[in-house]
């Protein structure tokens, strides 16, 4: 049997019922009879409550219940939301202060939930809101990564919430001490608003004594517990479910305060209860991503070998720890601390800050896009400063290929990596000798032309555990088919798809005739859902597991109706085979005569598996750029992408994946502009004042793979979900330096909208006269 898909680039299934409008999303699904959700907000970032009177709310039209902060105490439930909470450097736990479903006594950032109101219609409990009465006394915003200022929290005095780090600090110290050269640089990664096509939304219901909640996550299992613990419920009352889901990009992995306030309401009212976020909701209380600063330091010797390197980071948490806020910049950004580059001697030291601004968690890579960045932003200018060539003083200091298996300085075991061998496909397949043609066509025109270099790679996260189960049944139609359940949740990667494609490169099955259930914590008792590019990797190792399961169980059961004994009896991908034979069944015959003969126990196989090791996807982007000095408007002309990801399943969808993550972090580098003014107010709430990228702010690109095989599975894959975001930024970025470095510009950070981008052009001007 094979032990890896064929590699075929199938058409997605599900895109005509998407595209046809026939997702079922978890609006389209809430039941007719549910009454309405509406969630008030804090109008201010930072104030004490002093009067809340949400009695002529109560009493408007169509409203059936008003919940506040005391109203969930008063039904005893009195526990905040879960977050992850670090160890600092000196041995400390680091600040864990409450997070309230509903605000208590005191308001944090602009769109911080203060009460629910559940009516007949959305309209009448938006109309009942504006009856709520809410007095309070402003309090200083605090937006700034430094200590001090008005304390968001007791338990974080000076607003800082850790003081995190890893490595030697002193070893690292003592590289820079005797460094022939030492290359340094601040390098900010400015915050982005997710933005997911379909906004989150939920809606629950009491069954039989049982909870059903419908949320449009990236998972059932972790809400699944959170709501256990948090509304006091024995895990088997609660029914988590993920409808199709349009877009989660990390965003959507975490439990929010909507979900249990409207848990709640559902079980106070015995009616069905629904929620949908509208866009400005959503910019006001998503959890958002990176927004951080880093300073940076490259120390070198006299071969421009790499010696030692030193990231020292502020990062914004908003208001309160989300569930992963406090890891992602800390833990996971370590995890590809020195990408690609052969060096021993790091230091990583994270301070964490509370802001009056919404929540700060995992967007798209999740920590390893924002460590990519910097180093690669580093390496960039270190070039530069040396005076050698950046693809050069990256081919100097990659980790060899003999050095593998690879021991990180931050312990990650790199199995396998071949990076000369991807960076000279992608110097080629990004027509780098045709440059500088192409520079001096732009320098004609009056435009200014820069190419930008990002090497990055990345570590797959999240549980290396999985489990899948297959079971066989007619359909009405009497053909045998197999369903195939699987504990990761698709949020429009194409894991309809690709699921029933691996199954069928495994058992002949055809596609046509499996069917994908996910999202169901009663069909599915345990799972990790999607996050952390793995669950292609982890699904498809289940799903190999399942299999042996099947075919140990088929042989026996085969042996008697084909007169041979059970190791006599081969699977050559689509049919059983033994010496001396004529049966040849394939896998659904095999269970069309299960069932004749009363087999139920072979008309349902599962298995769980265990990933020996993560996987480290990896690659060459390469951004070309075209600035008109005029008007600060930058254009991407040119985008390349040459990946290490390994065995490809599909390499359609793969591609699909990258052109997606490129998209994204594109659009952080040009376009996507968060703004609070002085008193935490977000200016840039509506898609007016937010500029997503568009589809003329991107070229076509060009993807290709140099596939290195991993040894970490039985399949040689790496997850590719979140690389292209993982690349883009500083490649983008490092093409506007790029640009600009001939106009004596020397430092330019993200966004690089027309006006940053003409006011560092136009406020050199002004230093040089």
């Amino acid at each position: 049997m094979e032990k890896f898909g064929k590699s075929q680039p199938v058409k997605r299934v599900e895109d005509v019922r998407f595209l046809t409008g026939q997702g079922r999303y978890v609006d389209d699904i809430a039941p007719g009879d549910a009454l309405q959700a509406f969630v008030f907000r804090s109008p201010v970032s930072h104030a004490t409550i002093t009067r809340l009177d949400v009695d002529a709310a109560r009493e408007a039209d169509g409203v059936h219940l008003v919940i506040t902060a005391d109203d969930l105490a008063a039904a005893g439930i009195t526990k905040g939301l879960v977050a992850t909470v670090l160890t600092n450097r000196d041995g400390s736990r680091a600040a864990a202060p409450r997070r309230p479903i509903l605000a208590e006594g005191r308001l944090r950032f602009v769109g911080e939930p203060i009460a629910v109101i559940i009516a007949e219609t959305a309209t009448q409990a938006r109309d009942a809101a504006e009856l709520i009465e809410l007095d309070y006394d402003d309090l200083p915003a605090k937006l700034d990564l430094v200590a001090g200022g008005e304390a968001l929290h007791d338990e974080a005095p000076e607003n800082r919430a850790f003081d995190w780090s890893k490595g030697d600090e002193a070893a690292c110290d003592a590289a820079f001490a005797t460094a022939a050269r030492v290359v340094r640089l601040q390098v900010d990664d400015n915050r982005i608003i997710v933005n997911s096509m379909e906004p989150r939304g939920c809606y629950a219901e009491w069954q039989d004594g049982r909870l059903h909640l419908a949320v449009n996550g990236q998972g059932v299992w972790v809400i699944k517990r959170h709501l256990s613990e948090i509304l006091g419920l024995a895990p088997d009352q609660v029914r988590v479910t993920n409808p199709d889901v349009g877009g989660g990009f990390g965003m959507k992995s975490m439990s929010y305060p909507e979900s249990f306030a409207v848990a709640h309401a559902a079980r106070v009212l015995d009616r069905p209860v629904r929620w949908m976020s509208e866009r400005t909701e959503a910019m006001l209380s998503d959890n958002a991503g990176r927004d951080l600063v880093h300073d940076v330091a490259l120390a070198f010797d006299a071969d421009n070998k790499i010696l030692a390197y030193r990231v020292d980071t502020r990062c914004n948490l908003g208001a309160y720890n989300s569930q992963f806020g406090q890891p992602i910049q800390t833990d996971l950004f370590s995890k590809v601390l020195m990408g690609v580059y052969d060096v021993q001697t790091t230091y990583l030291h994270v301070e964490g800050y509370y802001t009056n601004t919404t929540q700060v968690d995992a967007y798209r890579g999740a920590g390893r896009p924002e460590a990519i960045y910097v180093l690669e932003r580093a390496m960039d200018m270190a070039a530069r400063e040396l005076g050698v060539d950046g693809w050069d003083l990256r081919r100097r200091n990659f980790i060899p290929v003999e050095r593998f298996p690879y021991v990180s300085a931050t312990g990650e075991t790199y199995d396998v990596g071949d990076f000369a061998r991807v960076l000279a496909h992608a110097e080629r397949t990004a027509d780098r000798a045709g440059f500088a043609a192409r520079k001096a066509a732009s320098a004609a025109r009056g435009k200014l032309r820069g190419m930008g270099l990002c090497y990055y790679i990345e570590s797959i996260l999240g549980d290396p555990s999985e489990g899948a189960k297959v079971e066989f049944a007619a359909d009405d139609q009497g053909r045998m088919t197999a369903t195939i359940y699987v504990g990761t949740q698709s949020n429009g990667q194409g894991h309809e798809t690709v699921y029933a494609q691996f199954l069928s490169d495994q058992t002949g099955i055809p596609a046509d005739l499996i069917r994908v259930v996910q999202g169901d914590s009663d069909l599915i008792a345990q799972g990790g859902g999607t996050g952390g590019s793995r669950s292609v990797t982890t699904q498809a190792n289940a799903t190999l597991a399942m299999v042996d399961v099947m075919m140990a169980g088929f042989r026996p059961y085969l042996a008697d109706k084909m007169g041979v004994e059970p190791d006599a009896i081969t699977f050559d991908d689509e049919r059983f085979r033994a010496p001396g034979s004529n049966l040849t069944p394939t896998v659904l015959e095999v269970a069309e005569m299960a069932a004749a003969d009363g087999r139920a126990d072979l008309l349902v196989h599962e298995a769980r598996a265990t990933l020996p090791g993560r996987s480290y996807p990896n690659g060459a982007h390469v951004a070309e750029v075209e600035i008109d000095p005029d008007t600060g408007v930058v254009r991407v002309d040119r985008y390349s992408v040459v990946d290490d990801f390994g065995n490809l399943i599909n390499p359609v969808l793969a591609e699909g994946q990258v052109h997606g993550g490129v998209a994204q972090g594109i659009g952080q580098a040009l376009t996507e502009h968060v703004v609070y003014d002085a008193d935490g107010q977000l200016l840039t709430a509506t898609f007016m004042d937010y500029a997503m990228p568009r589809a003329d702010d991107l070229p076509m690109f060009t993807f290709e793979t140099e596939p290195v095989p991993s040894t970490a599975n039985p399949m040689g894959m790496k997850g590719c979900g979140e690389a292209g975001t993982v690349g883009a930024m500083a490649a983008t970025a490092n093409a506007v330096l790029d640009a600009l470095w001939d106009r004596g510009i020397r430092r330019a950070d993200m966004p690089f909208t027309p006006h940053r981008v003409w006011m560092m052009l136009n406020d050199h001007l002004e230093a040089a006269e």
